[in-house]
């Protein structure tokens, strides 16, 4: 069974991943994040079908602390956030829980020059 890809956010942040073909989205406005965001990320982590849920890297802050935690600690499905200039740490954390391993990890690459 494959998965599918989830966007969560406002209707501007949703509308290209949708135009792409992302099925399953959760637009929640701007001036409703603090009410709707928990409920929307909490559906889609408990949607069986859904295998990567993606966010703005703002979108976070307006997160309870339990959904932020359970976002967080979440193998499958796996946050990718996109956006507030979080770099490729940001990304390489997300590839490492979402593999399990670090393909970065220079020290693991082995020294066979």
């Amino acid at each position: 069974m494959s998965q599918e890809i989830a966007v969560i956010g406002s209707s501007e942040f949703t509308t290209g991943f949708r135009l792409a073909g992302v099925r399953k989205f959760a637009n929640v406005p701007d001036d409703e994040k603090e009410s709707e965001l928990d409920d929307a990320v909490s559906g889609m982590l408990d949607d069986d079908d859904v295998g990567i849920i993606v966010m703005h890297d703002d979108d976070l802050a307006h997160l309870s602390r339990n959904v932020r935690s359970d976002v967080e600690t979440s193998v499958e499905p796996t946050l990718v956030t996109l956006g507030g200039g979080a770099g490729s740490g940001g990304l390489r954390d997300q590839i490492k829980r979402a593999i399990g391993i670090d393909l970065m990890d220079e020290d693991e690459q082995g020294d066979n020059e």
